[in-house]
């Protein structure tokens, strides 16, 4: 049996879907894509990856029934150096909780908040 990724989707709940875009786009440097919705009073947009490859996609969403926030589930981004992602988080509306460091042998990591008030891990080998 092949083991396949233990995380194959996450969500990250956005009250303000350009603003929450807008700062996605720039810090990563890839563009979301909008998603028909499931449902009238949601939004969707995803960023895009190949559904057969190592890891897992997802999706910012406007939801009425689910608020952004910190405290929960932290989803961690991978970066070729988590400092890049870093320092655009600071230049595009976020906040750097813990600065780049390193966590041996596991290469290195930083929490920022986004634009929305929720909590995202930078991780880099480098």
């Amino acid at each position: 049996m092949t083991m396949m990724p233990a995380i194959r989707w996450f969500e990250i709940y956005v009250t303000d879907m350009p603003r929450a875009v807008r700062f996605y786009e720039a810090v990563f440097q890839r563009t979301l894509k909008p998603l028909p919705p499931p449902k009238p009073d949601m939004e969707l947009y995803a960023f895009e990856g190949d559904q057969t490859l190592y890891g897992a996609n997802g999706a910012l969403i406007k939801h009425p029934m689910m608020k952004p926030g910190g405290g929960g589930t932290l989803v961690y981004f991978g970066c070729a150096d988590c400092a890049v992602e870093q320092q655009r988080c600071m230049e595009h509306g976020g906040i750097v909780h813990f600065a780049k460091h390193a966590i041996a042998p596991y290469g290195h990591m930083a929490i920022v908040e986004d634009s929305e008030g929720n909590f995202i891990g930078l991780h880099s080998m480098e």
